[in-house]
């Protein structure tokens, strides 16, 4: 469909698909209330994800560990990653303060999430769109994550938590947490990531996407009729 426009759910997904024809970049909503947010500073670091190789629950680990800060982890181990869950996250987990409280559904979410004092995001490849990024900013939590994919786009660098590129600067962040503020937090949640700002947009976007395509003034003088799809005809 080289003449028919798409949607990226960020800038960074379109790189490697420099020919299609783009018309917009939309952000991922969640709905405004959905999850509420607290303002109190919290008592541990959170990792919030599969735990995969690329999306470096490792790396959390050994953040926090070298932080000084406990970790608590919500995640359901998926079967293809159990070896790397025995052979590189067990041992690193048996040697550090970091918990497992396995896979939370939404209703337990929202308090693992308000009682965090931030969420790691210690990728390892170009990601789309994080999701768990702005579930933390809806509860007024803080983001270190590492610069990929769409990471750029969601945090504000210094406002709704901190983007670096490798350990030692995510251990750095830590210590520079208490500089942000939770309700500045949950204010750029609700400027840029609710459903009702993102269904604003495609609406926006498809308004000005009809007003640049031509309309069939006429009808075509056989068209395509049932009969003629049972025929063969045209």
């Amino acid at each position: 469909f080289p003449k028919a426009p798409f949607v990226s759910i960020s800038n960074d997904q379109r790189r490697p698909l420099p020919n299609v024809r783009w018309l917009a970049t939309v952000y991922h909503g969640l709905p405004k209330d959905s999850l509420k947010p607290s303002y109190e500073r919290g008592g541990y670091l959170a990792f919030l994800g599969r735990l995969a190789p690329e999306k470096g629950p490792d790396l959390a680990i050994r953040i926090a560990q070298r932080a000084n800060m406990p970790l608590r982890i919500a995640a359901k181990l998926p079967r293809r990653h159990s070896r790397y869950f025995k052979e590189r996250l067990q041992p690193l987990i048996d040697a550090s303060r970091t918990e497992l409280v396995g896979e939370v559904d939404d209703s337990r979410k929202e308090g693992f999430l308000q009682n965090a004092t931030a969420l790691l995001f210690p990728i390892d490849w170009p990601e789309p769109f994080g999701l768990v990024m702005i579930e933390a900013m809806a509860c007024g939590t803080p983001v270190i994550a590492f610069r990929r994919g769409s990471v750029p786009e969601v945090i504000e660098n210094g406002l709704t938590g901190f983007v670096v590129d490798n350990e030692e600067e995510a251990i750095a962040a830590v210590g520079r947490l208490h500089e942000l503020d939770r309700r500045s937090i949950r204010a750029a949640f609700e400027k840029r990531f609710t459903a009702r700002r993102m269904a604003q947009d495609y609406v926006s976007h498809y308004r000005e996407l009809t007003r640049h395509t031509p309309r069939i003034d006429k009808v075509a003088a056989h068209p395509i009729t049932s009969a003629t799809l049972a025929t063969g005809d045209s």
